[in-house]
C-alpha cells in the first residue's frame, strides 16, 4: 500500500470527514433507500428514487473505504525543518513572469486542493519546487506546456 503524506492538519480532516460520512451520511442515504422502498407503487419515479440512492449509497460507502485506506497508510509529515529547501509542508510563495505572485502549501496527494492553495509534491509544479531554495527559478513541465516560476519566499 502506498503512503500517504499528510499534514496533521489534513489528517485531521480526512478523519472528520469518515466520521461523518459513517455517522451522518451513512444514516441519511440508509433511510433514504428505506423510503423508497416502502413508496408503495414501484412506478418509474420511485424506481429513479430508488436507484438514485443507491448509487449514493455506492459513493458513500466507496468513499469511506478510500478514506480508511489512506489514513491506515498515512505518515504525518512534521512542520517543515526550515532548512531552507521546499519540502512537504512548506508554504512557497512563487512568481511566474509578468504575473502576480502565488502562494502554495506543499501536501500529500490525499489533502491536495489546488483552488485552495494546496498542492501536491507529485503534481508538476509541486516536483519542480521540491528540494530549491528561495531565489532559485524552476522550469514545469505542465500538461499545457514549459513554463518557469521563480521562488520568492519559502516558510
Amino acid at each position: 500500500m502506498a503512503v500517504a503524506y499528510l499534514t496533521p492538519e489534513g489528517y485531521k480532516k480526512l478523519q472528520e470527514e469518515l466520521e461523518y460520512l459513517r455517522n451522518v451520511r451513512r444514516k441519511e442515504v440508509a433511510e433514504r433507500l428505506r423510503e423508497a422502498l416502502e413508496g408503495g407503487d414501484r412506478g418509474i419515479d420511485m424506481d429513479a428514487e430508488y436507484d438514485a440512492a443507491k448509487n449514493e449509497q455506492a459513493f458513500v460507502e466507496g468513499r469511506i473505504d478510500e478514506l480508511e485506506r489512506i489514513l491506515a497508510s498515512a505518515r504525518l509529515v512534521k512542520e517543515p525543518s526550515h532548512n531552507g529547501v521546499v519540502q512537504i509542508g512548506s508554504t512557497v510563495v512563487i512568481q511566474q513572469d509578468g504575473f502576480e505572485p502565488e502562494t502554495y502549501v506543499i501536501v500529500g496527494l490525499a489533502e491536495a486542493d489546488p483552488s485552495a492553495g494546496r498542492i501536491s509534491y507529485e503534481s508538476p509544479l509541486g516536483s519542480a519546487l521540491m528540494n530549491h531554495k528561495a531565489g532559485e527559478s524552476v522550469t514545469v513541465e505542465a500538461p499545457a506546456g514549459e513554463f518557469t516560476v521563480k521562488i520568492l519566499e519559502i516558510r
